[in-house]
């Protein structure tokens, strides 16, 4: 039997996920066997196993961290947001149904056997599972059906962590709002506060402290603070759109670099897609919202959607069209690949139901299925649009998610020798694929960057001394486990834990 610790927040982005991640990986090197879990994650950012099976890309980043392979089990149920009140769910890497706001709530308690099936797995193989909530346990309005939260922590009986950012302001308020308005017994689960996200002159804040504490006791309650996380710059997976990643609208682009404009669309998903680029000295990546936006931009990128025809629609009334785009060196993934081309139809009502004119960049047409295509896809490039050099004979790997299945189609780009769609499609100075974490093959950025650098003519030189993407990773989390182990009271967490360190 695995020994077990949750972390919850005051709010979400508080930095749940990252301290999760720290601590599988500070355990791991302790020599301990660890795996993360969230039994229930909203987020448009996932990943595909071996199995061809989906969940969180933050239980996966967890899972890299913990150096153990990405299970399923991990993340047994999944929501990813198709409007403002409805998500497709995932249940166990399958897609289960899409589901209003109010019947998945309606419904929440007829899935908590498949949570536990899930942990009891994981519990029966590891040992120590690091669990993530999600939110805030404070949610007084959804405790009743809570299942991600204090519920679960009762279900598996697991002492609690609560990180609070202090980033934002307010932090001694929202650590004992959270506190106080919960009932006494998840008060008694609450093991240690974290406060994540700090920045300045650490006396300043230690006095609180002990203010907290005096504020505590009015309501009976003996929670320490165990640490203080300072703000540091780790480059690891964000879980979903209140990243900071995505607010660079300040962010002017350079005639020193290259420059590529990412669109954001309102259901943009697994953006994660584009965090290797970011940590490329040749490159400067901005988000964007308008066609204005994309006049310097060397490469334009349209991400992944979950509502990729709600998305389209978006795309055309803010003034992104068939005429500005067409002399853009361009790529398109997954359902910006699918916006690239003549006609999307989904009678069949996955997304929005309906049919919708593409951008015409491309030949092919896309016609939406019920059943998803989720697997793990390796490939070699056969012809190249003119923005990127030569790769003949260099096995380019990802992942495929997607609900449509392309018609029609022209051009072909890529080809696999089971399934000729897996690539995508080309047009001179325009790509079009299904694989996501096409950028995570150092060899393709390579051949992206040069292949820029000579049709721009920009005079800058590509980086030789950059290390691959895997042990890029790896040296974050290991930066992550020092951090943790700098700024918490390891001893007392391990006590937690009832583990001798």
């Amino acid at each position: 039997m695995a020994k077990v610790i949750m972390v919850q927040g005051t709010m979400s982005n508080s930095g749940k996920s990252f301290l999760v991640a720290g601590l599988c990986r500070m355990f791991k090197r302790m020599g301990f066997k660890v795996a993360p879990f969230k039994s229930q994650n909203m987020a448009l950012n996932s990943f595909i196993t071996k199995d061809g099976l989906e969940m969180g890309r933050a239980q996966v980043m967890q899972a890299e961290a913990a150096k153990v392979a990405p299970d399923a089990c991990m993340n047994p149920i999944l929501l990813k947001p198709t409007s403002n009140t409805g998500s497709q769910v995932i249940l166990n890497g399958k897609v289960y149904a899409n589901m209003s706001a109010s019947d998945y709530y309606a419904n929440k308690k007829s899935f908590i056997p498949y949570v536990l099936d899930a942990y009891k797995k994981l519990d029966s193989e590891y040992d120590i599972i690091v669990i993530e909530g999600a939110g805030s346990p404070a949610e007084i309005n959804l405790n009743e059906n809570d299942i991600v939260n204090m519920g679960l922590a009762k279900l598996v009986d697991a002492p609690v962590l609560l990180v609070a950012d202090i980033d934002r302001g307010g932090v001694f308020a929202s650590v004992f709002g959270t506190v106080a308005l919960l009932d006494s017994e998840s008060q008694k689960r609450i093991k240690g506060i974290v406060i994540n996200k700090f920045r300045g002159d650490k006396t300043l804040l230690t006095p609180g402290f002990d203010m907290l504490k005096e504020h505590f006791a009015k309501i009976g309650v003996k929670i320490p603070v165990v640490g203080v996380i300072p703000m540091t710059k780790i480059d690891i997976d964000d879980e979903d759109s209140l990243s900071s990643r995505l607010d660079t609208v300040n962010t002017e682009f350079s005639k020193d670099k290259i420059n590529i404009a990412v669109i954001r669309l309102p259901h943009i998903s697994n953006f994660t897609d584009f965090n290797p680029l970011e940590r490329r000295s040749e490159i400067l990546l901005k988000y964007i919202t308008s066609p204005n936006e994309m006049a310097d931009a060397d490469l334009v990128i349209l991400p992944g959607s979950k509502n990729t025809l709600y998305d389209l629609r978006w795309l055309k009334d803010k003034g992104f069209n068939r005429n500005n785009l067409i002399n853009k060196n361009l790529i398109g993934i997954c359902g910006g690949f699918q916006m690239l081309g003549n006609n999307l139809t989904d009678e069949a009502g996955v997304e929005e139901g309906g049919s919708e004119t593409g951008l015409q960049l491309l030949k092919f047409s896309t016609v939406f299925a019920k059943k998803k295509t989720t697997r793990q896809t390796k490939t070699k490039i056969m012809n190249l649009p003119d923005f990127i050099d030569n790769l003949s004979d260099t096995a380019i790997t990802g992942y495929e998610i997607h609900m449509g299945s392309t018609i029609d189609a022209d051009e072909k780009y890529f080809t696999i020798s089971d399934i000729s769609e897996n690539g995508g499609f080309i047009n001179k100075n325009i790509l079009g694929t299904y694989m996501h974490g096409i950028f995570e093959n150092d060899r393709f950025v390579d051949s992206i960057i040069s292949g820029l650098i000579k049709k721009t003519g920009k005079k800058i030189g590509l980086n030789d001394n950059i290390i691959d993407f895997e042990s890029y990773k790896d040296s974050q989390y290991e930066l992550l486990a020092d951090l943790v182990e700098e700024s918490l009271d390891i001893e007392r967490i391990m006590n937690i834990l009832n583990i001798e360190k």
